[in-house]
């Protein structure tokens, strides 16, 4: 990754060279509706890219890297996407194992884009296995390292933060408040604008706590891997899993397989669950041999093509998974 993050910045520079010597007339931005200069933010997934939309409005122009359909763990930066980050005004990215590349972007050029972590906004919480997990073949590289002769593995945190509405708010207040540091004259249209949507996740935050606080059970089952940690957490939910919510894996051992298929059967959970880019062939196979049905619950992580096209939101999709939610805790 190293070597070849070091041949994309040699391209970027001397793309940039070349973009310099040979256009004539730059092109320039549309402007916003006060005549100045949009505030360029570039995001390498969709919640972050949601939430700017919806604080800074036409006042911003913000470009998602993760394009709709592509698998967020194996996304790695072309010399354009470098090039954008360089060029914005704010850069905002997950800040887990996806994006270690993003360090080394940073580190390689001069720009002074202002670049910001979700993980740091929020308290991360640890990547974990449950019971009848399947967790050989994780594709990230932990670090490791020695102190005083004993080895040391460092804590790897499940980057999902925005599935829980509640740290959803608190990337949005982060992300106002960075807009306005960047941009203090349009400081009044980003706190309204914040405000409005602030209150829409608050009222979504009260209908999950209404609808789990009353469920019947407690207990979810995903044939998939699991990206809903924060959201368990912050409601008080119980969850099995094929694979940790990072893993590289698609195919769990027959053990797992067997595991959750009992899981299910023994417990009466009525639906198992499946991500959204995920074939569900995992899912299909558990609910068939346990009688169960599925459905998908969405990470937001990004959308697909048909999603972007209909102007999905973090809002729409999150409403949609407590549809699925409330069938799955209460059939």
């Amino acid at each position: 990754m190293r070597k070849l993050l070091q041949g994309m910045l040699m391209i970027v520079f001397t793309a940039g060279l070349l973009l310099t010597g040979c256009s004539a007339v730059p092109k320039e931005a549309e402007p916003a509706p006060d005549g100045k200069e949009k505030v360029q933010v570039v995001t390498t997934i969709f919640p972050p890219c949601d939430f700017v939309r919806q604080i800074g409005g036409e006042y911003v122009e913000v470009t998602q890297l993760l394009k709709p359909g592509m698998e967020a763990h194996s996304y790695e930066p072309s010399p354009a996407d470098i090039i954008r980050i360089t060029k914005s005004d704010l850069f905002l990215y997950a800040g887990g194992e996806s994006d270690v590349w993003v360090e080394e972007v940073l580190d390689g050029n001069d720009a002074q884009v202002t670049a910001c972590s979700l993980l740091d906004w929020v308290d991360p919480l640890e990547e974990e296995t449950t019971e009848g997990m399947q967790v050989t073949g994780h594709h990230h590289e932990h670090e490791e390292g020695e102190m005083d002769g004993v080895h040391l593995e460092e804590a790897e945190y499940d980057e999902h933060v925005w599935t829980s509405p509640v740290n959803a708010k608190l990337l949005v207040e982060n992300i106002r408040d960075m807009l306005i540091s960047i941009d203090p004259d349009r400081a009044e249209i980003y706190e309204e604008n914040a405000a409005v949507y602030l209150e829409a996740l608050d009222a979504l935050d009260a209908d999950y706590r209404d609808m789990i606080g009353s469920a019947k059970r407690k207990e979810l089952v995903f044939g998939d891997r699991f990206p809903f940690l924060y959201l368990v957490r912050t409601y008080g939910l119980e969850y099995y899993a094929a694979f940790p919510g990072c893993s590289g894996e698609t195919e769990p051992s027959a053990a797992t397989i067997a595991f959750l298929t009992d899981k299910v059967r023994e417990d009466g959970v009525p639906v198992v669950f499946h991500l959204e880019l995920s074939n569900g062939r995992v899912a299909d196979a558990i609910a068939e041999a346990a009688g169960a049905e599925t459905a998908m619950l969405h990470s937001c992580h990004t959308l697909t093509a048909e999603e972007a096209e209909l102007g999905e939101t973090y809002l729409s999709l999150m409403r949609q998974n407590l549809a699925a939610l409330e069938r799955a805790l209460n059939d």
